[in-house]
């Protein structure tokens, strides 16, 4: 995901963590910088990689049975089949050196994996400095170009038309035999008509199903709409296989009077969407840092505030990169503490949620793109009010 831009930002996060090579064991998409930095495109996770001496031809070390071509690097492949000689190569690249790597008990890098207890004493007792490599992550794994941007704004456009024409139809049928994997079908045809591409189908979620964040309708076990049954439609796509995906949640109602209880839920999670948007685009406007806890925090303090703090049931948001939960800062202070910092050219969902067990839940859900002009949401139309029957 480098560009030339980055070369800078490598030079000043390399400069903060004292490091001069790093080793990674999930780390994806960094190509050469300046003939010294370097990475393995495409190779997925759990294989070690040990970054380079600062000078001189670069190395890899890899798991012989893990060992797969490396793309855009110029250097050498080490495969070892015995432990002597991964300690010899390790070795002749750690020693005296500082190497970053994800460590659980000191990288802030919530959910990925992360390198073996004993590859990190490893590596110290060669007489390598180990220090978290969170930072490196953000800035080489989470970050967006200006093409992904681009192709990340014609998808988040394209799931806006199709959600809310999908909606505006779907909260007519209430009591009609209409069921959620109809929605779903209906939701996946267009979206593949437009030439997007999905990872897997949207989430469609009728009245109680929808109380469940992670529900998913099968075909046989799913819900016929009823009149005054609450939708929630959480649909996801990117332009291409790998491209940085728009992610979208739009709620409706199919009757054509909502109770109470339905708008007090709406207008919450509304709100608290729009507290997390304020935060990030204040602090970007002010060239203030901001870290991923804290804009979960301003998105609960609103749920909490409104009554529905013991409703909510996962973060405000998640990193978005080539991956739709991407590898950068989360928007967390519930699950985990995510106190990486946003910089510019970071990608992530904001999406605030209220779940009442038995009856309905609701989720409203847009992206968030650091770029040059700003902190930007996308799609830009995000919505104010509930869908509802004509």
């Amino acid at each position: 995901m480098l560009t030339a831009l980055d070369r800078p930002l490598l030079a000043d996060t390399l400069a903060e963590l004292g490091a001069d090579g790093w080793l990674l064991y999930d780390f994806r998409g960094v190509n050469p910088v300046a003939g010294r930095v370097v990475g393995a495109g495409g190779l997925g996770s759990r294989r070690l990689f040990v970054w380079l001496p600062r000078e001189g031809t670069p190395v890899a070390v890899a798991h012989r049975i893990e060992l797969q071509p490396l793309r855009d690097f110029p250097g050498r492949v080490v495969p070892y089949a015995r432990w002597e000689e991964l300690h010899a190569a390790l070795g002749a690249i750690v020693a005296r050196r500082t190497v970053a790597m994800e460590v659980s008990a000191e990288d802030a890098v919530p959910y990925l994996d992360r390198v073996p207890a004993g590859v990190v004493e490893l590596v110290r007792r060669l007489g390598g400095t180990v220090v978290p490599s969170g930072a490196l992550v953000t800035t080489f794994a989470a970050r967006w170009t200006s093409a992904e941007a681009d192709g990340h704004r014609r998808a988040a456009a394209a799931l806006a038309e199709v959600a809310q024409a999908a909606l505006r139809d779907a909260v007519g049928r209430g009591g009609t035999g209409y069921r959620e994997c109809a929605l779903q079908g209906r939701v996946v045809d267009e979206l593949t008509a437009r030439g997007l591409v999905l990872d897997h189908a949207p989430i469609v979620a009728f009245g109680p199903t929808s109380a469940d964040p992670h529900y998913q309708p099968e075909p046989g076990h799913d819900r016929e709409l009823a009149a005054d049954d609450v939708v929630l439609l959480d649909l996801f796509a990117g332009e291409a296989p790998g491209a940085v995906q728009a992610d979208q949640t739009w709620m409706a109602f199919s009757g054509a009077t909502p109770p109470a209880d339905v708008i007090a839920v709406w207008e919450a999670v509304r709100d608290a969407r729009e507290a997390a948007i304020a935060l990030m685009q204040a602090r970007v406007a002010a060239a203030a840092p901001v870290r991923g806890f804290e804009l979960d925090r301003a998105a609960r303090a609103v749920l909490e505030g409104r009554g529905f703090g013991g409703a909510v049931l996962h973060r405000t948001g998640h990193s978005i990169d080539q991956s739709l939960h991407g590898s950068g800062p989360h928007l967390d202070d519930f699950e985990t503490h995510d106190d990486r910092l946003l910089v510019p050219g970071v990608g992530f969902s904001v999406e605030p949620g209220v779940y009442l067990a038995g009856r309905f839940g609701m989720r409203s859900e847009v992206n968030m793109y650091w770029g040059p002009s700003g902190a930007e949401v996308t799609p830009p139309g995000r919505q104010e009010t509930l869908i509802l029957r004509a």
